[in-house]
This record gives structure tokens, C-alpha cells and sequence, in this order.
């Protein structure tokens, strides 16, 4: 029989974790922020514009382009099959849509995948018909009238409710709420596993069966005999019998970096390549179901945790491995404990998976940075749920002293200031979205528009047409941004100390337009909100710059025996 874990791997995940534009607060948990008929929708719109834009870029049918959408989708996760699985059922239909030149947003509602309630507004990415929108829909559903997939419910399938998948679903749902390891046999919070909150997001387990060996730890009795520690660095020394742990680390103040964050934190992507018919092909899916057991984000190559190496194109590097070059002891040392729709308000439904114990384990360096959730939302009225700064000081203070509980004494807490999103609107609405570049026809407007009506935007507040809103989100973002630096100078905790950091993106900003760039091409193409991987490498090294200049005793000194530690241990077992 397959065990649980190779079961996993052939099941739709995708199913569980639905495509979303936005990684918000929509996407928490409170039943009553989500959304479910606006990603629905969304989704659908997306999906047939790709067909659209696939049979138009090579001359082909409709039917062809389907076929062709599916076959660059991977087998793993059933993926490829899903595809044709779902254009079986809905391909039809599509293709007489599309074949009397409905757009997308015709078709997404004549299916059902969209709706518009009574007294609310039509949501609509492209430009209207040219005809009344009623008059073209009812045409469209006159073609399409007699179709049996009009008896299909539009509510999301669950796989979940499959028998032998419901103990398995159930676990990976736990994890992803939780934000520990699904596969985590020694339960200390490591996974030997890369995604669904794996070595991607923690450092790599180098012993899932000894709940005592784990990334961060003090060495036990030197690691004469194994490596408890997780960073490759083990054994005696032949020539002197003395352990390599003391010899390399003892002294050179061994610290780890841990992310309370987000999902800039975590990294939040969506590639272009899978919206974008002119640069679709078989490569383009290749990380795609990497990406879904990691709920769309990329930890991996994240500004803060990332250990792999970024393709971006620039020399700089994330704070951990910036960390590890400083001290090779170090290795493995990162948690990246961040959820997308994060806020200092729902910090303390996952904090709990940190992991650092006070007595056994080395000091930490903890960035605490909620930097959007706080004054972003997707409701139609988005300023009465922005956090207060009553609200924040009190859910920070909370956090700052379950850390005190937590944390090694020796610990230091960095608080991460708010950005001013008015950078978004100034810079992106009049460019093309990557689903209006073809035809020249959707611009970030159009698409801001859209997620705001559909109330799924990441931040409704600052991707907004409306200026007085967006500058008063910003002012919001500056109070809170206040409150933090107010904490971290009057504010003492005994196992820590604590300092302020603002959110230099403007500098950030100016500096990539010193190398030539322009300021867009630091967000997110697809969601239009997130700073992307140059941004969050360009951030962390604006981050390294000023503790090192201000507060240097927060990095520990440089290891004098790394030479000697990759000599003797190389890579230390990668990651």
C-alpha cells in the first residue's frame, strides 16, 4: 500500500490551496473575509483569457489552444490531468463562447463563474460590449442554453471529501494553518522534506528520527559523535583530539535568523509565464507544483531566509546567507514564520511554531515585519478595518512577550516599519497587466479595479483610483510605523534587546533607478502589490547596511576559522 506521503503527491493539492491574486487578509481564516465567488470568478477570467490569448498568438482553434494549455501543465498533482478533465466539461461551451467573440467576462458569467448580485456592480476586467451588457449576455447563454455543464454547482469542489484522502487532506490543512512541517517525523518543528512548510521555510532536519537534533541548538557535549545542531559541523579533530564544534564555533557568538512575517516575507509570486500566452511553453509550468505546496510563495529565495542563490541578476544576498558567510556555524540557522493575510492581529493564531528554546538553543535575530495587512484589505469600505494604533501596540506588546518567554537570552528583536503604497498606484496604473499586453487593453487600473470589485483585492486601500484614499491609508501606515519606533525606544525586555528599522523603499527605489531600472520593475507583475525579488534582496541589504552601521553588535562577529570549516567540511551538507 502507498504510503500517506506518496498518496500526497499525485493529489491535486492545487484544490486545496486555491489560486489567489492576493495573499491578504482574504485569505485567512475568518470565514468572514473570504471571498470564494470573487476568486472563482477571478480565476475563471484569468483561465479563458489564457485560451483567448494562446489560439490568437498561434493562429490556432480554440480547442487547439486548450489542448495546448493542458500539455504544458506538469503530471505531478494531477495537474495535466485535472486540465483536461475540467475543458472536457466546460470546453464546449467555451469554445462556442469564444468562437462568437464573447470575451472572457461574458463567458465567465454565462458559465456562472461569475455573478452579479442584485443592486451591486458588474465586475469586469476587459472593456464592456460594445452592445448592453444584458443583451450580450443573454446572446451568450441563448448558445450555450442546453449545455449539461450549467447543471455543475460553481461552489468549489473539495477533494477532501474523497474517503481515503479525507485524514491526509485534514493533515496538510493542520500544518498550513499551524505553519509547521506536514512531514515531520521527530515533531521538533524540521522537516527533512523541502515543501508544505519544509526545509524551504526552516533549516534542513539532519536527524528526522532525534527530536534533540535540530537546526539552532547549542552543540550537545561538542557534537563529538553527531551533529545536533544541523549545521555540518561534527567529529574530533585526528591531530589534537579536540571536536571541530569547539575548535570552529565556541566564541564566535553562533546565531539564527527568524522571520515573523507576511507574504512579501514569504515571498509571494505568481510567474508571469503562467498568465502570459506569448511566453507560455513547457518550461514555463516547471515550479509550478513547487510553488502550490508552498501556497504560492518562495521562501526559498526570499530577502530575509532565502539559501538558494536568486536568478535576479544581482550581486546582492539574503540576510541568512549574509549571515552564514559571517559565520559558518550558523548554517541551516533560518525560520521563516510568515503566512500570507499575516497582521499583527492574527500573529499570535501562529506564532506558536517558532522554535527556539531559551535553555538549549543559540540567541536568535527575530525581524518582526507585518508590513501591509495592517491598513490593507479587500472590503469595499477598507478604512474601518485597518489596525489602529491602540490595537497594534497592544497585539505587539503581546508578541514581544510571548518572544521574551521564548527566546535565548543574548536574543536581539528587530521591529519593521510600514511602506507608503502610493507607490503602487503612481507607478503601475497606466501600464499594461500582463493579460492586456497582447491586445493592449487591460491596464493595472483595469485590474485594480476589478479585484476591488470583486473584493479580493491584497490592498483595496492603496490600489485605488482614489487618491484621497490612498494617501489616507498611507497616513495610517505612518502612525503605525510610529507606534513600532515608540515601542522599540521606550520598551526593555529581559531576553532581548529591541530596535526600529523603517521601511526604506523609496531609498530602494532610488537606488535601482541608479542601475538603470525603473521603479515597476520592483513589484509583483501579476498581483500588482508585492515587492519583488530584486525589491526584497535590495531591502535586505538596505536592512544588513544599517545594523551593521548602527547596531553591529546585533550580526556577532566574523568567524576567523571559516576557511578552515569549509576545508574540512565543505558545503556542511548544503541545504
Amino acid at each position: 500500500m502507498k504510503s500517506p506521503w506518496n498518496i500526497l503527491l499525485v493529489t491535486p493539492l492545487f484544490l486545496l490551496l486555491p489560486l489567489r491574486t492576493s495573499a491578504s487578509p482574504a485569505s485567512d481564516d475568518s470565514p468572514s473575509t473570504r471571498n470564494p465567488n470573487g476568486h472563482t470568478c477571478l480565476a475563471c477570467v484569468a483561465v479563458v483569457s489564457v485560451i483567448e490569448q494562446l489560439a490568437q498568438v498561434h493562429n490556432s482553434t480554440v480547442e487547439t489552444s486548450m489542448e495546448r494549455l493542458c500539455s504544458y501543465l506538469p503530471e505531478k498533482l494531477f495537474l495535466k490531468t485535472t486540465c483536461y478533465l475540467v475543458i472536457e466539461m466546460f470546453g464546449p461551451d467555451i469554445i462556442k463562447l469564444l468562437s462568437t467573440d464573447m470575451n472572457a467576462d461574458v463567458v465567465c458569467h454565462t458559465l456562472k463563474f461569475c455573478k452579479q448580485d442584485p443592486g451591486q456592480p458588474l465586475c469586469h476586467l476587459y472593456p464592456l460590449p460594445k452592445e448592453a451588457w444584458k443583451f450580450t449576455l443573454e446572446k451568450a447563454r441563448q448558445i450555450v442554453k442546453k449545455s449539461p455543464a450549467l447543471k455543475y454547482s460553481r461552489s468549489s469542489a473539495d477533494i477532501c471529501s474523497l474517503p481515503f484522502l479525507a485524514k491526509i487532506c485534514q493533515k496538510i490543512k493542520l500544518a498550513i494553518k499551524n505553519s509547521v512541517p506536514f512531514k515531520d517525523v521527530d515533531s521538533d518543528k524540521y522537516s527533512v522534506f523541502p515543501t508544505l512548510r519544509g526545509y524551504h521555510w526552516r533549516g534542513r532536519d539532519c536527524n528526522d528520527s532525534n527530536k534533540m537534533a535540530y537546526p539552532g541548538r547549542r552543540p550537545d557535549n561538542w557534537d563529538v559523535h553527531e551533529d545536533s545542531n544541523c549545521n555540518g559541523i561534527w567529529g574530533v579533530d585526528p591531530k589534537d583530539g579536540i571536536p571541530y564544534e569547539k575548535k570552529f564555533c565556541e566564541g564566535s557568538q553562533p546565531r539564527g535568523i527568524i522571520l515573523l512575517g507576511d507574504s512579501a516575507g514569504a515571498h509571494f509570486h505568481i510567474s508571469p509565464e503562467w498568465i502570459t500566452a506569448s511566453q507560455m511553453s513547457l518550461k514555463s509550468f516547471v515550479n509550478l507544483p513547487t510553488a502550490l505546496t508552498n501556497e504560492l510563495n518562495w521562501p526559498q529565495i526570499s530577502g530575509a531566509t532565502g539559501f538558494l542563490d536568486s536568478i535576479s541578476g544581482i550581486k546582492e544576498k539574503s540576510i541568512y546567507l549574509r549571515l552564514r558567510k559571517r559565520n559558518h556555524c550558523n548554517h541551516r540557522d533560518y525560520q521563516n514564520i510568515s503566512r500570507n493575510g499575516a497582521s499583527s492581529q492574527n500573529l499570535d493564531r501562529f506564532i506558536e511554531s517558532l522554535s527556539r528554546d531559551p535553555l538549549l538553543d543559540h540567541p536568535a535575530i527575530i525581524i518582526y515585519a507585518m508590513i501591509g495587512n495592517d491598513v490593507c484589505n479587500g472590503k469595499a469600505d477598507p478604512v474601518p478595518e485597518m489596525t489602529t494604533p491602540k490595537k497594534l501596540y497592544s497585539s505587539v506588546m503581546k508578541t514581544l512577550k510571548y518572544l521574551n518567554s521564548h527566546l535565548p537570552n543574548g536574543s536581539h528583536v528587530i521591529l519593521y516599519g510600514l511602506p507608503n503604497g502610493t507607490f503602487l498606484w503612481d507607478n503601475l496604473h497606466n501600464r499594461y497587466y500582463p493579460l492586456g499586453q497582447l491586445n493592449k487593453d487591460v491596464t493595472y487600473a483595469h485590474f485594480y479595479s476589478f479585484l476591488n470589485c470583486l473584493q479580493v483585492s491584497p490592498c483595496h486601500s492603496w490600489m485605488s483610483s482614489n487618491k484621497t484614499l490612498r494617501n489616507l491609508t498611507s497616513e495610517r501606515a505612518k502612525q503605525l510605523s510610529n507606534t513600532l519606533k515608540n515601542i522599540a525606544t521606550s520598551q526593555k525586555f529581559t531576553n532581548f534587546d529591541l530596535f526600529y528599522a523603517d521601511f526604506d523603499f523609496q531609498e530602494v527605489t532610488e537606488e535601482w533607478q541608479k542601475r538603470g531600472g525603473e521603479p515597476w520593475q520592483l513589484i509583483e507583475p501579476v498581483d500588482g502589490f508585492h515587492p519583488n525579488k530584486v525589491a526584497l534582496l535590495l531591502l535586505a541589504d538596505r536592512l544588513w547596511k544599517k545594523v551593521e552601521l548602527h547596531w553591529p553588535q546585533v550580526l556577532g562577529k566574523e568567524n576567523p576559522f571559516n576557511p578552515q570549516i569549509e576545508q574540512v567540511f565543505g558545503d556542511q551538507g548544503g541545504h
